[in-house]
């Protein structure tokens, strides 16, 4: 890969959620960073990960993008994911020769060389690096949105599908900002309908 001059890292966060956007964020990592404090966004505590992000920004080129909660919806959770990607490399500052993509697959015609890398969040800094900045905007988000639907927990289930959260979709119902096409949501959505 050395001949590659400037390698940029995509990695998504919120793709199973139940709620909101899905963010992707691209990274170009300077060569001044160091590297060996980058590890995967799931291993690193929010404290962390958020002095981590500070850390990686001051250090990189990058991008944040989302696909809205009804792209999901209507493309499908693993579209609108790619279509976020492709978003987040198409908004760097600086064209990549190479980009690395976590996961199994990779946005249509996104122009420049890539390769997709299964787990490669855990394996490759520039991918991890990518994690953090995603999870990290995410979750300032939906920390935010919680303020307004305190009963749901998403304050520190950020949309997942806890108990609490199930529970409170039941009690207090299905919210704008719930993603219609998942399976639980689609479910009740269902039930209602009859």
């Amino acid at each position: 890969m050395n001949k590659y001059k400037l390698i940029a890292g995509v990695d998504e966060a919120g793709r199973g959620s139940w709620i909101g956007p899905v963010f992707s964020a691209a990274v170009i990592l300077k060569s001044t960073i160091n590297k060996k404090l980058i590890k995967d966004s799931k291993k690193l505590t929010k404290k962390k990960r958020t002095e981590l992000a500070s850390y990686i920004k001051k250090n990189s080129t990058y991008s944040i993008s989302q696909a809205s909660m009804q792209e999901i919806d209507k493309l499908n959770i693993l579209q609108a994911t790619l279509l976020s990607m492709k978003r987040a490399i198409k908004s760097l500052k600086h064209r990549p020769n190479l980009v690395l993509i976590d996961g199994l697959n990779a946005p249509k015609n996104i122009e420049c060389n890539f390769k997709t890398i299964i787990r490669g969040d855990e394996k490759i800094p520039v991918i991890s690096a990518a994690s953090i900045i995603a999870k990290v905007a995410r979750d300032k988000y939906i920390t935010k949105l919680s303020k307004k639907y305190r009963s749901y927990g998403w304050n520190t289930n950020f949309g997942y599908g806890t108990k609490k959260h199930f529970n409170a979709i039941k009690k207090f119902g299905i919210t704008i900002h719930h993603r219609k096409s998942f399976k639980p949501i689609h479910n009740i959505l269902l039930v209602k309908k009859k």
